[in-house]
């Protein structure tokens, strides 16, 4: 059950992109009408129908409900550090997809991702990295900037779109039911970058 039974949601991928690309436009221009009122909370409790997923990277300035304008229900959100499709971000978008009948799944790098700036600054050496880090950080590809000098112009915003352009072929590769559904046509896969000072997220071609 949605939480709201009177929104009309997107009902293919396509629309659910344009429906994020409609939210995150009104989000920039202060327009933003999701609410998220006590009357809505019953809705919620008793089920949930998201029309896209999000992986997100677990920085606390990146919040995918208020960027693409969205109440509580409409996105289920995974989150983790570079928004890498770990495993278990694979599997939770699985339950997404065959389960809740996600239309699109969203790979939303941001910029001064300080995750992505690791990998480039430790990248041939990770070990100097604390306690777990090093294992997540090895996840972060970057091919198309392998050779950059990660201190250069652009650099970074090269790499943190690389990044989550990346993440679409993992998925792809990481996901037989994800793969399954992208060749139905029931679900595609889009990649892109929020620029944390405007809001704007542009998708990475």
């Amino acid at each position: 059950m949605a939480a709201d039974e009177s929104v009309v949601r997107p009902d293919s991928p396509d629309a659910a992109m344009a429906e994020l690309v409609a939210g995150n436009g009104r989000y920039i221009d202060g327009r933003s009408e999701s609410h998220n009122l006590p009357s809505a909370r019953g809705g919620l409790a008793a089920g949930q129908s998201p029309f896209a997923a999000i992986i997100r990277c677990a920085d606390s300035r990146v919040a995918p409900e208020i960027v693409f304008d969205q109440p509580l229900g409409e996105l289920f959100v995974c989150g983790v550090a570079g928004n890498i499709p770990t495993a278990e971000i694979i599997a939770s978008l699985e339950y997404g997809v065959a389960v809740l009948g996600c239309k699109a799944i969203v790979i939303m790098g941001h910029s001064a991702c300080g995750a992505v700036d690791a990998a480039m600054e430790h990248r041939h050496d990770t070990n100097a990295l604390p306690g777990n880090l090093p294992q997540l950080i090895d996840q972060i590809v970057i091919p198309c900037t392998v050779n950059a000098d990660p201190k250069a112009p652009g650099a970074l915003d090269a790499a943190i779109a690389c990044n989550a352009k990346e993440g679409v072929e993992r998925l792809m590769r990481g996901s037989q039911i994800i793969a399954d559904a992208v060749k139905a046509g029931s679900l595609k896969i889009f990649a892109g970058v929020q620029d944390l000072k405007t809001g704007r997220f542009s998708l990475v071609k």
